[in-house]
């Protein structure tokens, strides 16, 4: 199977389409941050994703990928809620996150936090433009809001892949909910910093202002 690169911003139902591709029997990274997580996965979603798909582009000739759209009035305080978790972990030099985490948020979204809500909405819009505008007249690509119906099988056939059972999105994440995926056991999950055999190593690409 081609690698799936599921590249919505987060709190546009990331976990959820990560949870729906677990079910279908793929193997999935929710956040992929080593080559060898990239290479064991079959679908990988969320960061860096959405920041590095025109070289993961390049790296994986066959892929498909597929853009995640949310009602702005709800994806908005949304991640306002979550950059204001986020936003201590963030921080370049003294933040515990991953450091391709932290790069990929900066690259997206910006070097400081937290976020007036019009810069949000420029960040999303700004990203959503980039997507659209790389991916037009491609047959590869999909855009999709997880909430509308029937949009699970509109990804099922996307991907070539048997339309039985729900045609509809779990609902994850809801709220302040933003645990989900950790709390979600299943044997197809694949471990974002995988070791393989240059250990936690990454992709040696380097992000432009306008990649």
């Amino acid at each position: 199977m081609s690698k799936i690169f599921i590249i919505g911003l987060p709190r546009t139902g990331t976990t959820s389409i990560s949870v729906a591709l677990l079910e279908m029997g793929l193997k999935v990274a929710h956040t992929a941050f080593t080559k060898k997580a990239f290479e064991m996965a079959d679908a990988i979603s969320d960061a860096p994703c959405f920041s590095d798909y025109v070289h993961l582009d390049a790296l994986f000739p066959n892929a498909k990928f597929i853009y995640l759209t949310r009602d702005m009035a709800k994806w908005v305080p949304s991640m306002t809620m979550l950059l204001e978790k986020m936003a201590p972990h963030l921080e370049p030099k003294t933040g515990k996150f991953n450091p391709i985490l932290k790069r990929s948020f900066h690259h997206t979204f910006s070097l400081t936090f937290p976020l007036t809500e019009d810069e949000l909405i420029n960040c999303y819009l700004r990203h959503e433009q980039a997507v659209f505008s790389y991916f037009k007249g491609r047959n590869d690509f999909i855009s999709i809001d997880i909430s509308e119906s029937g949009s699970l099988l509109k990804i099922k056939q996307f991907l070539g892949l048997k339309a039985q059972g729900e045609t509809d999105f779990p609902k994850l994440n809801v709220g302040r909910n933003v645990a989900s995926w950790q709390e979600y056991k299943h044997p197809n999950k694949i471990n974002s910093n995988l070791a393989g055999p240059e250990h936690r190593k990454y992709f040696d690409y380097l992000l432009t202002e306008h990649s």
